[in-house]
């Protein structure tokens, strides 16, 4: 594929024999399992870009601190490239092992440290679940407000990796929005402290440097999170559209007139009709899109916020508004946006799912952008957005049997694109990885490129943290034909319509 990891351009790795490195490992890091053996390492192979795999060398499985810290130094003084996992929920092939290194999975730190009520805090290790945390936080009122659609499953440390966000980003911010500290391990094994327990830190915002920076810069060993209380009353608004634009339109109009939703998330007809037949949520299934609009607060603030909501709505178009009768509609009407990526996976045999952000504005010109690239491919999109921040989730279906795998990525590669050209950007929550890579010469210019790999280099000098990804090579932009590199040539030259 045209992002797998490319020695002769992302630099060589050394080859290194399995079962001597797995011997040393062993002398080493006393009491580390360690998986060597072929049927032991397929089930690591890929994360939820599941299109594509590679086997580890080996894959480790810490219990202690102590032990990722040997590991570290270990991988450091012999030069293996070291690439950690946590849940494998990633959608970027951030977490996508390399076949010459050490996969290192922090699944086994999976306890919450400490939670303090009066604080509002919660210390967790990294591989704790997202879901988890607020399930932990429940009984003193409190909860952890990122939600990305895989929190029963993802982790903490991925989260911080990726700088998840989730369908209640818009009012309450992404993870770097919601972490206060964090206790990381450098290549090198040297234990370091990011952030602070208090609201600032003294120093560079290396707290926000790190998160999101998919595990280039270093190993995440405990997060320190921020708690929030819940809120005295939430309810939420299902509208009907009879086409995409009028959905779109309404979203700005919400928040132009100063709302700002703890949800607002679109969905158009194919990932309707695919969420209502696998979840039975109540959609519409006739309708060209859904907005679900959830309001929070204090329940006198509440009831006039949906009151101004539904007068816009339908002033924007909308055929049908209906408010969640209840907790469990409401806890419905998310279950289906929630289970929209699986929903799809029931229609065709395989789908992409792309990640990127546009101006709130651009919507209406980018949805019918995209309906213009699927019909040129040839490949049906499923359209699923946290629409209040412009974050898009197109979803690519195609059937990989019928060869239709590199058309997908063409196409994705084309709404990644097109989401440049309107002024965004190609990720919003689910990272570069390896999907990405060759994108990033789009969106960014040489100079700036260099900058990353510097800021690389400050933590990860010789380069062995995740290689082969996020940041790409400019011997990589040259080879794509980036239009920094290449005299403002457009890898997509269709999209100058746009």
């Amino acid at each position: 594929m045209s992002y797998e990891y490319n020695e002769a351009v992302d630099g060589p790795l050394i080859d290194h024999d399995r079962a001597a490195v797995v011997a040393q490992l062993r002398d080493r890091v006393p009491g580390l399992t360690i998986l060597h053996d072929m049927e032991d390492l397929l089930p690591y192979e890929c994360d939820g870009l599941s299109a594509y795999r590679t086997t580890p060398l080996l894959v480790a499985l810490p219990d202690t601190v102590e032990q990722v810290e040997r590991l570290l130094r270990y991988a450091h003084a012999e030069r293996v490239p070291v690439v950690a996992r946590g849940a494998g929920t990633g959608l970027s092939g951030g977490a996508l092992p390399l076949e010459k290194g050490i996969l290192l999975v922090m699944a086994r730190f999976n306890r919450i440290v400490q939670i303090d009520a009066e604080a509002s805090t919660a210390r967790v290790q990294p591989g704790v679940r997202n879901l988890a945390i607020s399930q932990a936080a429940a009984k003193y009122g409190l909860y952890y407000a990122p939600d990305p659609s895989s929190q029963i499953a993802c982790t903490i440390g991925g989260n911080v990796a990726e700088n998840a966000g989730g369908v209640h980003c818009l009012k309450y911010g992404l993870t770097v929005h919601n972490i206060l500290r964090l206790e990381i391990l450098t290549m090198e094994g040297e234990r370091v402290t990011l952030g602070s327990n208090a609201l600032d830190a003294p120093g560079f915002d290396l707290l926000a440097l790190f998160t999101g920076s998919e595990g280039m810069l270093g190993i995440v060993t405990e997060v320190t999170v921020k708690l929030l209380t819940k809120p005295q009353s939430t309810r939420v608004l299902m509208a009907s559209f009879g086409d995409v634009e009028r959905a779109a339109a309404a979203v700005a109009e919400i928040i132009g007139a100063g709302i700002i939703p703890g949800g607002l998330e679109m969905m158009d007809n194919l990932a309707i009709r695919a969420a209502e037949d696998f979840i039975h949520a109540g959609y519409p299934v006739d309708a060209a899109a859904i907005l679900l609009c959830e309001i929070d607060g204090a329940e006198s603030d509440v009831q006039e916020d949906c009151e101004k909501v539904e007068a816009l709505l339908r002033a924007a178009g909308s055929t049908d508004v209906r408010l969640a009768r209840d907790e469990a509609e409401r806890q419905q009407f998310w279950a289906g946006r929630k289970n929209a990526f699986p929903a799809v996976g029931r229609i065709s045999p395989d789908y992409y799912c792309m990640d990127g952000t546009i101006p709130r504005r651009e919507l209406p010109r980018v949805l019918a952008g995209i309906e213009q690239l699927s019909a040129e491919y040839g490949l049906r999109v499923a359209n699923v957005f946290h629409a209040g921040d412009g974050n898009l989730h197109p979803l690519i279906l195609f059937d990989a049997n019928a060869g239709e795998t590199e058309r997908a990525e063409a196409l994705g590669g084309a709404i990644l694109e097109l989401c440049v050209k309107v002024g965004g950007s190609i990720t919003g929550e689910h990272g570069v990885g390896r999907e990405k890579i060759n994108q990033m010469c789009t969106q960014f210019n040489s100079d700036e490129l260099t900058l990353f790999h510097s800021l690389k280099a400050a933590f990860d000098p010789k380069g062995l943290l995740n290689p082969g990804k996020n940041i790409p090579t400019l011997h990589r932009c040259a080879e794509f034909g980036s239009m920094h590199v290449h005299h403002g040539a457009l890898p997509f030259p269709e999209l100058e319509r746009f």
